[in-house]
């Protein structure tokens, strides 16, 4: 597979440094459209294998293509034949155009390609290093950045972590996200004023009223999520097992749990879902009346986006609900994929145990656009900590994994973005 691969990469290149000379002698005879077209097809395949070679643990051998080449350049002979007598042909291309196309063609065959290749070296030799399989003197070699006993997680790898996690974290994954290179905190400015209409134009004695307004100043402050990893020894002694793989999965679910909770439920969060979210009391009795109350309490403005979250308690309640016609009020979404699939009063559900906020026996619900939840990531900040002599008692190695970042439910005096109900409270 690896000599396939590199013979492949091999053929791409030969192919883009062709097209490269063609368009530097101004020989290329075809439009602008064709060209881009087979530049942008090679640079693509010739990603996708370099990030397939940069799976393997091992140095790629360019040498290894070697034996290879001999018939590649029987194969093309034919070709560098033509390219010679289009040579002599005159380039429709303009030289802006030669010169653009050159360039992708040389940012294909170096930076991006390599940049590329770095980041996979690098991923890879973090994650041996964290399972002992190279030592700390090695690991800096390939890239990875240790201080303090602390290893800084590799931006590609963190980036992996933070996928995972708005995958699993629903405000991660419907909530406004923002990246920051300090931790100071991101602020969010809300407020709604009244305007003003005058009928005539305004005289030089009129000056424009001030207006009244309700203004809100919030400041996400980022703030440490941390989370431990127990990993046997005899685990990371064994050798045919990927290890480092096993490690890296437990540590983005660990973080997961942590900040999720931070997010759903934290005492310590002003801004946490069950803390921030209105809470709403219904005068109804009929569940379904309840609902409905609910749906129609929440602003026009936010409704456009708006969604259920709801806990498995209060899906459990709700499934065996109808309507007034006998069908079931829970319907099912042919048009969502993944999750459960379910439309409420017409708006799509979203269940996760996150809202059970520890006491799963409540059936509780969010209604409302969680678009107005807002996390601040520090870029840069995230880190594995390996502990080895505080667990050496129990034949287990600790990996601690460390991050900044806030998030915060916000919304104006006259919006209220998200409210919450507990059916059985």
């Amino acid at each position: 597979m690896k000599k396939y691969l590199l013979r492949r990469k091999a053929q791409l290149e030969k192919r883009l440094k062709q097209l490269k000379d063609l368009l530097e002698k101004g020989s290329e005879t075809r439009s602008m459209e064709e060209v881009q077209a087979e530049v942008d097809e090679l640079t693509a395949d010739l990603d996708a294998v370099n990030e397939a070679l940069a799976e393997f643990d091992e140095t790629v051998d360019n040498d290894s293509s070697g034996d290879d080449e001999g018939g590649e350049d029987d194969e093309n002979e034919a070709d560098e034949e033509q390219d010679e007598d289009e040579g002599e042909k005159r380039s429709i291309l303009t030289q802006e155009q030669r010169a653009g196309l050159t360039n992708i063609i040389n940012q294909s065959l170096s930076s991006r390609v390599q940049v590329k290749t770095n980041e996979m070296k690098t991923r890879n030799a973090f994650c041996r290093y964290l399972v002992g399989q190279i030592s700390e003197s090695e690991a800096r070699a390939m890239g990875v950045q240790t201080h303090g006993g602390n290893v800084l997680v590799p931006e590609s790898l963190a980036k992996e972590i933070i996928a995972y996690a708005q995958e699993e974290n629903l405000l991660r994954k419907y909530g406004k996200v923002v990246q920051t290179k300090g931790t100071q905190g991101f602020p969010i400015l809300i407020k709604k004023a009244k305007a003003n209409r005058v009928k005539t134009e305004r005289a030089l004695n009129q000056p424009i009223p001030e207006t009244d307004i309700e203004f809100d100043e919030y400041y996400l402050n980022p703030t440490e999520t941390d989370a431990l990893v127990l990993v046997t020894k005899k685990l990371l002694a064994m050798s045919e097992m990927n290890v480092e793989r096993i490690v890296v999965d437990e540590l983005k679910k660990a973080y997961v749990r942590e900040e999720a909770e931070f997010f759903f439920n934290s005492a310590d969060n002003p801004g946490a879902l069950i803390r921030k979210a209105v809470a709403f009391t219904p005068t109804a009795t009929d569940i379904y009346d309840k609902f409905v109350q609910l749906k129609n309490s929440l602003p026009t403005s936010m409704l456009k986006n708006a969604r259920w979250m709801i806990n498995r308690a209060a899906l459990t309640a709700i499934e065996t609900i109808k309507t007034a016609d006998g069908f079931p009020l829970l319907r099912p979404d042919i048009g969502l994929e993944g999750g459960f699939g379910y439309r409420l009063l017409g708006f799509p559900v979203d269940v996760t145990d996150f809202v059970d906020a520890g006491t799963p026996n409540i059936q509780r619900l969010y209604f409302g656009d969680f678009s107005t939840f807002y996390i601040q990531d520090v870029i840069g900040t995230m880190e594995v900590t390996k502990l080895i002599e505080k667990y050496a008692d129990t034949n287990h190695v600790g990996f601690k994994i460390w991050h900044l970042n806030d998030g915060q439910l916000v919304y104006g005096p006259f919006e209220p973005s998200v409210f919450k109900l507990e059916l059985n409270a």
